[in-house]
């Protein structure tokens, strides 16, 4: 077997780019439609005769669907193959695009979106499970190429959806994914490997599907709506779901939807922990800086935006370089420079909340914070993979995506309970110290999450070898 050495002055095999430039088209499809439809919210009203607390179940019912799907992706590649699943999964969501395009009224509109968002549920975790086995130990440098256009997507949405209602109806918001679903299904019929030898057909778990499917999907609703008594109801029955799954799981061994046994290896527990709270940290940081720069800083709108913009190119100019760091310092110590970067782009924000706004110190802290944050998810994804078997990567492929999807309303939801928490009790006190609490608050949770990157191993190539992952992607058979 190849040296790390050796294989790191390998040339890229060809098809490994074009494997997982198709598995990334579907991810940025399904990402983007996420959000396409935000900016024109108001105008589905006007235009379907609705409310506009009707119409938004458009945008809450494809999410609620994503998550409800998401369970099932790992079941179904087992039985039926990654390469099957991927072709049908992009006709299902091709199809329901054009039906979202055709809807005659609110309520019809509503129900191909939960359609489309079941199939766009499966999309982004078949897509990584596609680029794991093909990229083998190229596993960090494929996602670092991968990550650019999937972190846009959900930004270039409303982007999009703005320049085609300038001159287009709104049905084309959902019928220009009808030439790139053809598009990718070709791509994907031409480029994607047969992996039928490796399907594990085993019978599906229906009742902890039951407890898990809605259990995600309540957790999802109800943390948006903590204000809401309905919302807290929510959150309390998906507690109690997710607590009889866990049970029911630990009982069912690998007969269960999601295999827990997974957690028995401590790489994988510290790369899931390490996950749920990068996509924490980042999700609550989204919260707590544009609120304290709006309500403490007195920034207006395009203000935040702008200053918001500079943790963005934080992560633009470091996501292209994580896959050679992985490759070159090792998972644990890209990660852990990763967190300590992202640690010290939020404790400026105490100083700033008891001194007052300073726009260059924000900007440079946002901009470093950025950096950081970018190092972080890739690290923590491979070591992940790394660490299991080659024939439980369906398993750990929908383990990953749902704690990934759970990180960041969890601990949004603390902050910002948190910070309510602060304002209603320092009545009398300046605004801003209640957001210096909430920055701590924050500090402490990236403080946690240097601790579990210290459980990763070092390199990031052995444990690939270990999972009987190919060194690289000349061995996967290609159509």
């Amino acid at each position: 077997m190849a040296s790390d050495e050796q294989f790191n002055a390998a040339p890229p095999d060809p098809h490994l780019w074009k494997i997982s430039s198709v598995a990334i088209l579907g991810s940025f499809l399904s990402q983007m439609d996420a959000t396409v439809v935000n900016v024109s919210l108001s105008s589905l009203a006007l235009e379907l005769h609705t409310t506009l607390s009707n119409i938004q179940w458009v945008t809450s019912g494809y999410l609620l669907a994503l998550a409800l799907a998401l369970p099932l992706s790992g079941w179904i590649v087992d039985r039926a193959g990654t390469k099957a699943v991927y072709l049908w999964t992009f006709a299902a969501f091709t199809l329901t695009s054009a039906l979202c395009g055709l809807a005659w009224s609110a309520n019809s509109l509503i129900g191909f979106r939960v359609l489309q968002g079941i199939s766009g549920g499966l999309l982004a975790p078949l897509a990584q499970l596609i680029m794991v086995r093909a990229a083998g130990q190229r596993m960090a440098r494929v996602f670092g190429f991968a990550a650019m256009p999937i972190l846009l997507a959900p930004l270039l949405g409303p982007v999009i959806a703005g320049a085609l209602l300038r001159f287009a109806s709104w049905r084309w918001l959902f019928l220009i994914n009808l030439p790139f679903g053809v598009l990718a299904i070709g791509l994907a019929a031409l480029f994607l490997p047969h992996d039928g030898h490796e399907k594990r057909p085993r019978r599906l778990d229906l009742f902890g599907l039951v407890l898990l499917c809605p259990g995600v999907a309540l957790f999802l609703y109800g943390s948006e709506r903590t204000t809401d008594p309905f919302g807290l109801t929510a959150i309390a029955l998906s507690l109690l779901l997710l607590s009889v799954f866990f049970w029911w799981a630990t009982k069912k061994k690998d007969g269960a939807i999601i295999d827990l046994r997974l957690f028995n290896d401590g790489t994988f527990s510290a790369a899931v922990i390490a996950l749920f709270l990068a996509q924490g940290v980042s999700f609550a940081s989204q919260l707590l800086v544009p609120a304290y720069l709006a309500r403490a800083g007195g920034l207006s709108p395009s203000d935040v935006g702008l200053l918001l913009g500079s943790q963005g190119l934080g992560m633009i100019c470091t996501y292209p370089l994580v896959g050679s760091l992985v490759e070159r310092f090792g998972n644990r110590n890209v990660l852990l420079g990763g967190a300590v970067t992202a640690l010290a782009g939020i404790v400026p924000f105490i100083y700033l909340a008891s001194h007052g706004l300073a726009i260059s110190l924000a900007a440079g802290a946002l901009f470093v914070r950025g950096m950081g944050l970018s190092c972080i998810g890739i690290p923590s994804i491979s070591a992940a993979y790394a660490s299991v078997k080659r024939e439980d990567l369906p398993m750990a492929t929908t383990t990953l995506n749902l704690i990934m999807r759970m990180g960041g309303p969890t601990l949004t939801t603390i902050c910002a309970t948190f910070l309510g928490w602060r304002l209603a009790a320092q009545a009398a006190a300046p605004v801003s110290s209640a957001y210096g609490d909430a920055f701590a608050l924050l500090c402490g949770f990236q403080l946690v999450l240097i601790v579990a990157g210290y459980r990763l191993p070092r390199g990031a190539g052995q444990a690939s070898v270990r999972s009987g992952l190919p060194v690289s992607g000349t061995e996967t058979k290609v159509d």
